[in-house]
């Protein structure tokens, strides 16, 4: 699978990448054995980039993404984890956040953490430690500013200057912001000295916000985006009535555009979630997709995605109908 480098760093990630959120039970359960049958089949199929974050089941995604790669080549894979939500342990009499959190081998137990917003350069060490400690690794090479949204000038103030000195101890390899907006991420790209932008949603078939002004500013800077939420949490995987757009349920004027582009993309013999996961990899600022699996069938589905030949003339077609209307390709 084809890597690209992450700025002027020395971080390469495969253009497609495991995201851990669901073997951390964070929307519903995942059984340990299929979170570990997940990650290995994605390590099949060539994947060498995963991430994962405090915040998706309460540490549980950590550790089990950190269980499952412990007795693979460390230099032979790339992980990201998040800071900016540490976990507090909970009292031994206290009530749990959320049960569902605590999902293992199909029942609920629980909680012994909680979270708590903290982009403090005290909050990010502790975090970096703690997730070294609940991995098992001995290293970390991307650490993201975790949806900093509501804390933009501590983020800047304290917790991007601590990253950066992290970096330059070589604590972690690569930095920088994980959002589901382009404002801040493009006044990191401007303002700070960050390796990548992870940006969700916001460069997709129906989002194109971010070219215009995010993926200039990164091309320009010669930054990396890796780009997450390919499917809008749903509606382009399989759009019907139903379907969810950024989690929540889709307009109906989205799910009828998704459903003209699904028209087309089938004309060609390719899934619509085919070229959803093509088309931000086509610009020359995006070094990989992030894309989030609980199984094995979903891994190996996502890579034959990746795997699948475009023709020209489908996004040709799809600017004739009106369905695109960037010109990034």
């Amino acid at each position: 699978m084809r890597r690209n480098r992450l700025g002027s760093s020395t971080v390469d990630v495969t253009e497609l990448s495991f995201g851990a959120a669901a073997i951390g039970n964070l929307f519903s359960a995942v059984d340990p054995a299929q979170a570990a049958a997940a990650v290995d089949a994605a390590w099949d199929e060539g994947i060498r980039y995963f991430d994962t974050a405090p915040h998706y089941g309460l540490g549980l995604s950590e550790r089990r993404l950190g269980e499952a790669l412990r007795g693979r080549p460390r230099d032979s894979y790339v992980l990201s984890t998040k800071v900016g939500r540490v976990l507090d342990p909970l009292p031994a009499d206290g009530a749990p956040e959320n049960v569902s959190d605590g999902l293992s081998e199909g029942f609920a137990v629980r909680a012994t953490h909680r979270r708590r917003w903290d982009f403090s350069a005290d909050g990010v060490r502790r975090s970096i430690e703690d997730s070294l400690e609940r991995l098992g690794l001995d290293r970390i090479d991307i650490a993201y500013l975790h949806d900093p949204d509501d804390h933009a000038e501590t983020a800047f103030n304290e917790a991007y200057p601590q990253l950066e000195e992290l970096r330059a101890q070589g604590v972690v390899g690569a930095i920088g912001a994980g959002m589901n907006q382009t404002a801040m991420l493009t006044r990191f790209l401007r303002d700070t000295d960050v390796d990548v932008v992870l940006c969700a949603g916001r460069y997709t078939l129906l989002d194109q916000s971010a070219l215009t002004e995010l993926l200039p500013e990164a091309a320009a800077r010669g930054r990396s985006v890796v780009v997450g939420g390919v499917f809008n949490s749903g509606l382009l995987a399989d759009p019907r009535p139903g379907a969810t757009y950024d989690y929540t349920a889709a307009p109906l004027t989205l799910l009828d555009r998704a459903l003209r582009m699904k028209a087309v993309t089938e004309g060609h013999g390719v899934p619509l979630r085919a070229a959803a996961l093509h088309y931000p990899l086509a610009h020359p600022a995006v070094a990989g997709v992030l894309v989030g699996t609980r199984s094995p069938d979903e891994v190996r589905d996502a890579a034959a995605l990746l795997r699948q030949e475009i023709p020209d003339e489908l996004w040709d077609d799809l600017r004739a109908e009106g369905l695109l209307t960037e010109d990034g390709h």
